[in-house]
């Protein structure tokens, strides 16, 4: 037998290498993921790849009882970190082994490892939870909206909370498997593909399939008795529908706006580029509110949206946000813009489409029909505000904003960018910043004051500045466009 000798030095070296960080060197991960507008959404220290959640869900309690298995790799020295969740939580396990856990602020649920979890470790959460969603709130608010018959999980900045834990803020996108067991009779809606259902002791179960990076906000579950529709786009993507059996006099003007989903998206893709996802459809629960979602491959309408008869335009701008908001998300809830804005810009060219006006004349209408000292004008579409996030400035002036870019830049650059950015920044995150810089790429030209005048400046833009911008100042500004009425139909849309 050979002995090898090792001298001090070396041995020193070696051991150097191979001393793990000190406890001191690891530190918890910080409470918000560091957004501006809400300091407390989302978390430090990880982030998510994939979202397993087996669920059950019983309509006539509300209860719903799951696991969830987080796939995730640590970005720090970590020895604690948070979750965003609501429901009641009885087992949490990291690496398999089981973890402390306690209740933190509005919604945080603290978890401590048995052993702490250095930087670039892959690490596996099991969560076991039960609750009764309806019963839980946040910020004096709750996000889960209690049906006749289920529950439904659908809004925005927030709704995960109530139903699975998670690392909530677009930043962190992750592919999800939403395996949900209800009544026999009764249906579970989620997003992507369905991939199979079974029947069990009086019991349905439902596994879907996200299959490409999804923000939580995005993220979706209703629960109730639909009536489903099946069909492929003219691409060839599967389409499924649902509607609930209780929406009354708003059935037929659901159907009919719904069931155009995938003539519309083929449309968009002549703007936007390919449909970026493997499913499509949308679905109508009862619920009471008013707004509609662009929750990823399904979006969610409100019944409401149909109440005057059929809506396609609503139709339009949910589909818009499949590129601008889903595909591309906000980096930061500043940045809203680029999904409203962009969507409401949308349903112009649909009117465009439909020869009911316009971009140019519904951008005319926008800037003639509000006066100088219209709190309209005070809301800065680029960066509005918690408090404004959702105003119609943000839509409205957003979309003439767009019109405006594209007098500057002239019809060929503008629709090269409309259908590049999305294909630039796919499955990712962007900043409003970064869209001024593409457009200047593209484009060729300096964009700061454009951008400022137009976005980011609390005041109405001047009758020259109008003029210079190519929109009407003139009074015959504010007769509307016959798609006008259609489109503020929608504008519950953003009523968050």
């Amino acid at each position: 037998m050979h002995r090898r000798l090792i001298a001090p030095g070396a041995l020193a070296v070696s051991l150097l290498l191979t001393v793990p960080a000190s406890a001191a060197d690891y530190k918890p991960g910080a409470p918000g993921i560091g957004d501006p507008y809400y300091p407390a959404y989302g978390n430090g220290g990880y982030d998510v790849s994939h979202y397993d959640l087996r669920l059950k869900y019983q309509p006539v309690t509300d209860t719903l009882e799951g696991t969830a298995t987080l796939l995730a790799r640590t970005t720090q020295d970590l020895s604690r970190f948070n979750l965003d969740f609501l429901l009641d939580v009885s087992e949490v396990r990291v690496g398999g082994a089981k973890a402390s856990f306690a209740r933190s602020g509005e919604h945080e649920l603290e978890i401590t490892p048995q052993t702490p979890l250095a930087k670039g470790t892959p690490v596996t959460i099991v969560v076991r939870y039960r609750g009764v969603p309806s019963s839980k709130q946040a910020y004096g608010f709750t996000n889960w909206h209690r049906t006749p018959d289920g529950g439904v999980a659908a809004n925005e900045p927030e709704a995960a909370w109530w139903w699975f834990p998670s690392n909530d803020h677009p930043l962190d996108k992750a592919t999800y498997d939403v395996s949900v067991a209800v009544p026999d009779g009764t249906q579970a809606i989620s997003n992507g593909t369905l991939q199979s259902t079974s029947s069990r002791a009086g019991w349905t179960r439902y596994n879907w399939r996200s299959a490409k990076p999804q923000a939580t906000y995005l993220a979706t579950l209703a629960v109730g008795r639909f009536d489903i529709t099946t069909g492929r786009t003219e691409s060839g993507i599967p389409v499924i529908n649902a509607y609930s059996k209780d929406l009354g006099d708003t059935a037929g003007a659901a159907r009919a706006s719904v069931e155009r989903t995938g003539e519309v998206t083929d449309w968009l893709t002549g703007y936007f580029g390919p449909y970026p996802y493997n499913a499509l459809g949308g679905y109508v629960p009862n619920v009471t509110t008013g707004y509609a979602l662009e929750t990823q491959t399904r979006p969610f309408y409100s019944p409401r949206q149909f109440a005057g008869g059929s809506n396609v335009s609503v139709v339009v701008h949910e589909l818009a946000h499949q590129w601008y908001g889903d595909l591309v998300s906000v980096a930061g809830w500043k940045d809203i813009w680029i999904n409203e804005g962009f969507a409401r810009y949308a349903q112009w060219l649909w009117s465009e489409h439909e020869g009911e006006g316009t971009a140019q004349e519904l951008a005319d209408h926008v800037y003639a029909s509000h006066a100088a000292d219209d709190p309209f004008w005070k809301v800065k579409p680029g960066d509005p505000g918690p408090e404004h996030q959702f105003d119609i400035a943000v839509y409205d002036r957003g979309a003439l904003a767009l019109q405006v870019l594209r007098n500057e830049i002239g019809d060929r650059a503008f629709f090269t960018i409309l259908k590049g950015w999305p294909a630039k920044y796919a499955y990712g995150n962007a900043t409003v910043g970064d869209f001024q810089a593409y457009a200047e790429q593209v484009s060729g030209r300096s964009l700061a004051g454009l951008f400022d005048t137009w976005l980011f400046r609390p005041s109405k833009p001047g009758a020259p500045a109008a003029r210079g911008a190519g929109v009407a100042s003139r009074s015959s500004g504010v007769t509307a466009p016959k798609s006008w009425t259609k489109i503020t139909a929608t504008n519950s849309v953003h009523g968050r």
